[in-house]
């Protein structure tokens, strides 16, 4: 069902755009701008991951800076603002599972990930990114616009890749094979 600007997937809605937008990261560009955006929240946790990272630290902290590490042996990896679970955020900017490679930003926890070291790829949150699940007494997504990300949508573009596409595994993983065929069946006028 399409209403103005909502799709509604069971019972899921989204905003029209993030069916329509083109969109391919492109590190090179934007060195992983969205694992060390400023702010004073790190990235969005489920309870299930806080408790999977907890029981996996210290294989992942192998993958992260010693500054980094330092963070989580003072304060921890996650923190609760206003009642949501968030990794901490190391000077305000990066996230406290930043690994450097050269000048671009990617995540200690999926380097683990692909080590064979956890079983969790990534937060789902950062997985999902730049689209956001909120709950308005159920599960909104919107795409999350930041001037960082410009590079992905010229990408995206000049490449023909919608962000849907772009993020197929990650929108399986969070909603399951039939949910994402349903949304890719959606004619967007």
């Amino acid at each position: 069902m399409i209403v103005q600007d909502i799709i509604q997937i069971k019972n899921i809605a989204l905003g029209k755009e993030i069916a329509q937008i083109q969109f391919a990261c492109d590190l090179k560009k934007c060195k992983g701008a969205c694992c060390t955006i400023e702010s004073n929240y790190g990235a969005p946790l489920l309870d299930e991951e806080v408790e999977i990272i907890s029981k996996d630290l210290e294989n992942i902290k192998e993958f992260l800076s010693e500054k980094h590490k330092q963070v989580i042996d003072k304060k921890g990896f996650f923190e609760r603002k206003q009642n949501k679970l968030m990794t901490m955020s190391v000077e305000n900017k990066a996230c406290v599972f930043v690994n450097y490679e050269g000048e671009i930003a990617k995540c200690g926890i999926e380097k683990a990930f692909f080590a064979g070291k956890t079983n969790l790829r990534k937060p789902i949150s950062c997985h999902l990114f730049p689209i956001r699940v909120e709950d308005f007494g159920g599960e909104v997504l919107r795409y999350e616009k930041f001037e960082e990300c410009s590079p992905a949508i010229t990408k995206g573009e000049n490449e023909n890749i919608k962000l849907i596409d772009f993020l197929e595994e990650s929108i399986v993983r969070k909603f399951g094979k039939k949910w994402f065929t349903k949304l890719k069946g959606f004619t967007i006028i």
